[in-house]
């Protein structure tokens, strides 16, 4: 659940002695960025990336992920093959951000039905979620980037869902931006392009360095 994520990243921080810290999240993980920065006192700073921080697209993706946890299923019952099943890409490879080089239609599920059920429980406790009302609770500085061509069709397999985060953040940007966001969308890159060193950090370095010195300064 939304609550549970949120404690576990704040163990994380605990443990680590960070009574504050700022947060970065992609995709999924993005989401729970939100879900921190609503909840959590402690950030100086949040940059959500790969998924909008406004018209977030939560039935959608309780859709896909009800979808993904059936097929995991099934995998764990199907007897072992030994055809090797393509993979999806390596998010640490190289990239050059043509969304026609990954059909998200064939993405192959390789976790189990535990793991994929845990997705299922948090999109479900988030269908009543409110991203809008939401924003009035985030106070610390925040940053929403994606691809511009991050828009994911999923095909019958998967129930021929289609996740617009891109169009989302465009159709919103400047509602975004008045709620306090900085915003970019990156010429050309699909949701796995996005996710690579070099354009996260084009984004991320600059914006996490220029924000955190005004904090610092504010305090001064």
């Amino acid at each position: 659940t939304p609550d549970n994520v949120v404690a576990d990243f704040e163990a994380i921080a605990a443990a680590a002695g960070a009574d504050r810290f700022a947060y970065y999240g992609y995709s999924w993980l993005g989401l729970a960025g939100i879900q921190l920065a609503i909840r959590s006192p402690r950030l100086t700073a949040v940059a959500v990336g790969g998924y909008p921080a406004l018209g977030g697209p939560y039935r959608e993706m309780l859709e896909v992920t009800r979808a993904g946890h059936r097929l995991a299923v099934d995998a764990a019952t199907k007897p072992p093959s030994d055809e090797p099943s393509p993979s999806a890409p390596d998010p640490n490879a190289d990239w050059n951000g043509n969304p026609d080089d990954y059909d998200w239609s064939n993405v192959q599920i390789a976790l189990s039905p535990d793991q994929t059920r845990q997705f299922v429980t948090l999109y479900e406790a988030l269908q009543s979620f409110d991203d809008r009302a939401a924003q009035g609770r985030i106070t610390c500085p925040r940053l929403n980037f994606v691809g511009s061509r991050d828009n994911i069709d999923y095909g019958a397999g998967w129930g021929d869902v289609r996740v617009g985060i891109a169009e989302a953040v465009i159709a919103n940007r400047a509602e975004l931006e008045r709620f306090g966001w900085f915003v970019d969308v990156l010429d050309g890159l699909d949701h796995t392009g996005a996710m690579q060193p070099p354009a996260v950090l084009s984004v991320l370095r600059p914006w996490l360095t220029e924000v955190l010195a005004a904090t610092a300064s504010a305090r001064a």
